[in-house]
């Protein structure tokens, strides 16, 4: 490029709309869409790292597609270069796939090819790209205003990243209006403009999302605004209203949005939210959708949703379509309107689907013969015998007599379940009698009926719950995984933290549902840290376990070393994290402990934390068979225990979930709440684990001592029994709660000699916390 190039590219810029000369350069200019580009994001690595791999935009118009194509060009080391779908055919892929391979061959530089309106290109020119794509020749940058997995070739989605951008919000846009308003080189930084709060709330509000939107109005608003005495531009509701007057609704009849929008309509139609219905449907007329096509689907969900518990919903919806017929538009809003709030207000009922599970029944079944008795007996009743026994119902009262309808093989089967709303709840009662009455006259007609009912599943249920109870424990992680995942709802883009990650249970599993985000996961132990990095090496760096470890409380000390002193997580995980490590209080270990996990949140993150409730779960001294002791030994021994989750002195033990609901509000967390699970797992108990609860190095006396209670000090502090704390093992537990030395050693005796190497029921109780 000559100087007279370069001079005149930089007028041509100068003299480009507002919108155009203000589009950020880097990611630090770069406003909205946080989910995908913001700190610790995959895009955002990714573009940092310049180790970018083929993705396509998909969002509305003035989200930042074409925006974030630019920032990848200043971005990265590559070739970039720009095609546009509408513009370009095969001839222009071809050329640049040439000057790509040219490119690699020569200078060892690779290629991001940007194609804005990537939908615009027929299955031929995308398939032009595949190979290219596929061998690493080009890395593809694709943006689109239509759902890619419907206008984009399936294979040329499957080899790339989607990340969908969203309208952004008043917030981003006033940071974008105010952009333009400092920048003295591309915006108006140079010129005195003032912007009344009002101004610049219609022009925001009309926005709808669309950056571009608002900064073309503001171009216009600036630009025909003339200067007080002072110079200064001012622009009120008045300026701003004209420059942008009506609000451009995002509908294409053919595109992701009608679908959307047509679909949110249904939903709140079968929800009974008629507010919601209406501001759908005002939508979709706004935008000139057919209302032939809204009544359409309103017929249908009359007998998809309604059915039965308002039959007259659907001559409601049948009556209005009439009219609107014959009267059009605009006066056709109302019979519209009608029978929008009738399907939304009418009782709800979905028993019509009855019909496909008895079409899925014929699909399956063998050819069920019709009964002789329904039969058609006008041609050959003396021959065949056909329809004799039929019962007529018109002979009988209530015009309804007890016979057989279905075919043998079907007999019992049930199809349609009347609700319980509206005209279905008047119809439950009697269609419920009249088959019990047809069933009791099948076993009276047909003896052999009895076997089929005396055949029932629930034995075979009870026998596969009995395998699955006797393989409960080696899915007890499992199960709490699965706990946590159905609980938190990870979205694709999020970021994670897994605290006291351990094995990394929690971890992985986030990994693979957060493909466009990213996981940390935290171990106190430093073993535990390296096995998790091993593991974590075998994958990309980009899509990489990033792993901290030391104390738990210095996780945000552990991410500032990392480089990532600004990073903030959707969601906290995490495993145990309420039991304080050596000997720590309560009352200053969970203020603690929440106080930073709250501090590492994103506004509106959430926590999701498992914990096991020792007060809740398992008492040692109930494993034990008591019954040939002597009463005084097994009693002593459960009030001793039990004390040890009621006294002050032992509250690292004494709590539960209403202590942790309590925590969490006095943390600042809304919508906390703890629900509690009651399980039973099969445990080993190891000589290691009594020796645990019963160290040896302890020698016990045959009776109290004053100021020891029975037991001498050990000379090294013994390790806990899980969920006792690290301060104390059981036996010292026990002493201290008031039960001599003769009593705990006899206890012993029996604990060793009935529980070592043995398999034993226990009972855990688990907290899933939640809040927000």
């Amino acid at each position: 490029m000559d100087l007279f190039e370069h001079a005149g590219e930089k007028r041509l810029l100068g003299e480009s709309p507002l919108a155009n000369r203000m589009r950020p350069r880097t990611l630090e200019e770069f406003v909205g869409q946080d989910h995908i580009v913001g700190p610790g994001r995959l895009l955002r690595r990714a573009i940092q790292a310049d180790q970018l791999s083929s993705v396509i935009f998909y969002g509305p118009p003035g989200t930042g597609k074409t925006t974030l194509a630019r920032v990848i060009a200043n971005s990265t080391r590559s070739q970039f270069l720009t095609i546009n779908a509408v513009l370009a055919g095969v001839k222009e892929i071809r050329e640049a796939i040439e000057a790509a391979r040219e490119r690699r061959a020569k200078f060892d530089q690779r290629t991001t090819l940007f194609v804005d309106e990537v939908h615009r290109w027929n299955k031929a020119q995308q398939d032009a790209l595949l190979p290219h794509v596929e061998n690493g020749t080009i890395v593809l940058v694709g943006a689109t205003t239509e759902n890619p997995y419907f206008e984009v070739n399936k294979a040329l989605v499957s080899r790339s990243r989607i990340f969908q951008l969203k309208p952004l919000t008043e917030a981003d846009l006033r940071r974008v209006v105010a952009q333009a308003l400092a920048d003295p080189e591309r915006g108006y930084g140079k010129l005195e403009v003032r912007v009344d709060p009002d101004a610049l709330e219609h022009l925001v509000g009309v926005g709808s999302g669309d950056a571009r939107s608002v900064l073309n109005a503001l171009e216009l608003a600036v630009e025909t605004t003339p200067g007080d005495d002072n110079g200064v531009l001012h622009v009120t509701l008045a300026v701003a209203e004209e420059s942008i007057q009506r609000r451009a609704v995002l509908y294409d009849k053919e595109g992701d949005v009608h679908y959307d929008t047509i679909s949110a309509f249904i939903k709140s139609l079968r929800g009974s939210d008629p507010d919601a219905a209406l501001y759908w449907m005002a939508k979709m007329v706004y935008a000139g959708e057919d209302p032939r096509f809204i009544f359409r689907r309103m017929a249908i969900l009359a007998g998809e949703d309604v059915g039965m518990a308002d039959p007259q919903a659907a001559v409601v919806v049948a009556s209005c379509w009439e009219i609107f017929e014959r009267i059009g538009m605009p006066e056709g809003r109302y019979p519209l309107a009608e029978a929008a709030l009738y399907l939304a207000t009418c009782p709800k009922s979905n028993s019509a689907f009855a019909f496909f599970d008895a079409l899925a029944t014929v699909e399956k079944e063998a050819d069920a013969e019709v009964p002789i008795h329904l039969k058609d007996a006008s041609r050959d009743k003396e021959g065949f015998g056909h329809g004799a026994g039929y019962l007529y119902p018109h002979a009988y009262r209530d015009h309804w007599v007890a016979q057989q309808y279905l075919p043998d093989a079907l007999q019992g089967k049930v199809f349609y379940e009347p609700g319980d709303q509206g005209h279905e709840r008047a119809i439950r009662a009697q269609v419920a009698r009249r088959r019990e009455e047809q069933l009791a006259a099948m076993l009276e007609a047909t003896p052999s009926a009895s076997e089929i009912l005396t055949t029932s599943p629930v034995s075979r249920s009870r026998d596969a719950w009995l395998a699955r109870a006797v393989a409960a424990s080696s899915r007890t992680l499992g199960r709490q995984r699965d706990r946590v995942f159905e609980a938190v709802s990870l979205a694709r883009h999020h970021l994670v933290l897994d605290l006291n990650s351990a094995s990394g249970l929690l971890a992985w599993e986030a990994l693979r549902q957060t493909p466009e985000g990213g996981v940390w996961a935290h171990t106190t132990d430093q073993v535990e840290a390296t096995s998790l990095r091993q593991s974590a090496s075998r994958l990309p760096e980009l899509e990489r376990l990033r792993v901290l470890s030391g104390p738990l409380l210095e996780v945000p000390e552990l991410l500032s070393e990392a480089g990532e002193q600004e990073l903030k997580f959707d969601v906290v995980l995490g495993r145990g994290l309420f039991i304080p490590p050596g000997g720590e209080p309560l009352a200053k270990w969970w203020p603690a402990l929440l106080g930073m996990v709250r501090g590492l949140l994103l506004p509106g993150g959430r926590i999701c934390l498992l914990q096991a409730v020792p007060r809740l779960g398992q008492r040692l001294f109930a494993l034990v068979d008591w019954s040939d002791e002597a009463p005084d030994l097994a009693r002593s021994l459960r009030e001793a225990e039990e004390a040890l989750y009621s006294e002050p002195g032992t509250q690292r033990l004494a709590w539960d979930a209403h202590d942790l609901e309590a925590a969490l509000g006095a943390a600042g967390f809304a919508e906390a709440s703890v629900s509690l699970e009651r399980s039973r797992e099969e445990r080993r108990i190891a000589a290691a684990l009594l020796d645990r609860w019963f160290p040896p190095g302890l020698q016990l006396s045959t009776a109290s001592e004053p100021g020891t209670r029975g037991r001498k000090r050990a000379r090294k502090s013994p390790k806990a029994v899980p969920g006792m704390g690290a301060e104390k093992s059981y036996a010292e537990g026990l002493l201290a709660a008031g039960l001599d030395g003769a009593r705990l050693a006899r206890a012993e005796a029996r604990f060793r000699r009935q529980l070592a190497d043995k398999v034993v029921s226990w009972e855990v109780v688990t907290a899933l916390v939640i809040a927000r």
